[in-house]
């Protein structure tokens, strides 16, 4: 996942931090589940079907002239309806019979934070950046370019949780996968993410909240079949792309071990660039056979 973790703290005072409730949401919606409902009222319909997790399943939802009454009770006014279908940006939580934007302040990056939904899979929203690729892809199918690349077995270590969908697909093939997240707050975001249950209800996915640069250092030699790396832009974590993190990868992983390593688009002049620098360091650090993965935005190497 792509997320600025280590940019210069505003020295303006933050707005008051508002903390997300622990349970997730049973329903979470987004302009694209909010549309086709609006117009099926418009028609006069009484009954239309509407995914009440952004795209996961559906269900069958009742229109009348106060809004929208799920099978189990739970209301959606027209109000509040109209709200969520003028918003591009943002996902709701609806509960109680009332929305809430998903969306907090990160004390860590001084940036709000929130969940933006996209066609598919929804993408970390930063300071109104998207965290992933969503122009002509979204981030599922994103993450799994990344799988295939990276091709995860055994144990795994997946550099940056962001919304954990890296580490959920890890999960299906890898006996275990550790996952570190530098934010707390966007651990919140992901809490609230359908599409980022199994982070949390997966045994076999290990969290961590704190710096990879410093986290890899307690792992032991050897003990990673596989790597997954994909870190913030080099602008922003050049630590991250560093000789001396890249010998930590190179210590942690197994010896025939996999490194995927995420650049962003190769061929765009500034990411020839920074892979050119790239595959460099990751030589000197001892990786062999370093190749290119366009179809991912990465490199593989070998240990």
């Amino acid at each position: 996942m792509w997320c600025p973790y280590h940019i210069r703290l505003c020295s303006l005072t933050p707005p008051a931090r508002k903390a997300i409730p622990v349970t997730p949401p049973a329903f979470v919606l987004s302009h694209f589940q909010i549309a086709p409902l609006l117009a099926a009222h418009r028609a006069g319909e009484a009954q239309t079907g509407i995914s009440p997790d952004l795209g996961l399943s559906r269900v069958e939802v009742t229109l009348d002239a106060s809004g929208v009454l799920f099978p189990n009770g739970e209301r959606l006014t027209w109000d509040d309806a109209a709200e969520i279908a003028d918003s591009e940006v943002n996902c709701f939580a609806l509960e109680g019979g009332s929305i809430r934007k998903i969306v907090t302040f990160s004390e860590t990056t001084q940036r709000h934070c929130g969940l933006m939904p996209t066609t598919g899979a929804p993408t970390l929203l930063l300071a109104g950046f998207p965290m992933h690729r969503i122009k002509g892809i979204d981030p599922h199918k994103d993450t799994l370019n990344k799988i295939r690349a990276a091709q995860p077995q055994g144990l795994v270590l997946d550099t940056t949780m962001g919304l954990g969908y890296t580490a959920i697909q890890a999960a299906r093939s890898a006996a275990q996968v550790v996952t570190i997240e530098l934010d707390p707050a966007v651990v919140e975001i992901a809490s609230q993410n359908p599409w980022s249950r199994d982070l949390f209800d997966n045994p076999k996915i290990e969290r961590r909240v704190g710096d990879s640069y410093d986290e890899i250092e307690s792992f032991d030699n050897e003990t990673f079949n596989r790597v997954i790396h994909d870190p913030p832009t080099f602008k922003l974590a050049g630590e991250l792309y560093s000789g001396a993190f890249y010998r930590q990868l190179y210590r942690v992983l197994k010896r025939g071990g996999r490194l995927f390593h995420y650049i962003g688009d190769l061929e765009t002049s500034s990411g020839h660039r920074v892979m050119r620098g790239v595959v460099e360091r990751l030589g000197q650090a001892g990786f062999t056979r370093v190749s290119k993965r366009q179809d991912a935005f990465g490199v593989v190497a070998q240990k």
